[in-house]
């Protein structure tokens, strides 16, 4: 396995979230406000299907590169899968649910990261595709 900083971890989630098409996309930087985690990576998924398919995929894909959770929780539910990769933390969300929990607002001090082309036009896209939240 290659080393990867924590930064460039996060941004193989986030890619790997769009190739899924994750929309609502924001990933914050928590370090300096918590020892949980570096990154939080936060997106949704407008099923539970699609929920469990952005979990997966990110779950196969940091698993070529080497990397495993240190624990995945709400997989089989579908409504919140929370991903814990020690420095990046993946919060996939359905639509509703998320609106409800809110974590933006909770972890309002975070500064955004702003992505790197080409996934911030994806993200753009994936969110002025989807209804307006």
């Amino acid at each position: 396995m290659t080393p990867i900083d924590e930064r460039a971890k996060a941004l193989l989630c986030v890619r790997f979230a769009l190739e899924k098409k994750a929309y609502d996309l924001v990933l914050m930087e928590v370090g300096a406000l918590t020892s949980l985690a570096d990154y939080f990576l936060v997106c949704a998924g407008r099923s539970d299907t699609q929920v469990q398919a952005i979990a997966q995929g990110i779950a196969d894909n940091l698993g070529r590169l080497g990397f495993r959770p240190l624990s995945v929780e709400g997989l089989t539910g579908g409504q919140w899968v929370v991903m814990d990769y020690g420095d990046v933390i993946v919060h996939i969300f359905y639509e509703p649910v998320r609106d409800f929990y809110d974590l933006e607002r909770l972890w309002a001090r975070a500064p955004h990261v702003k992505l790197p082309e080409p996934y911030r036009s994806q993200a753009e896209d994936l969110r002025l595709g989807g209804e307006a939240r």
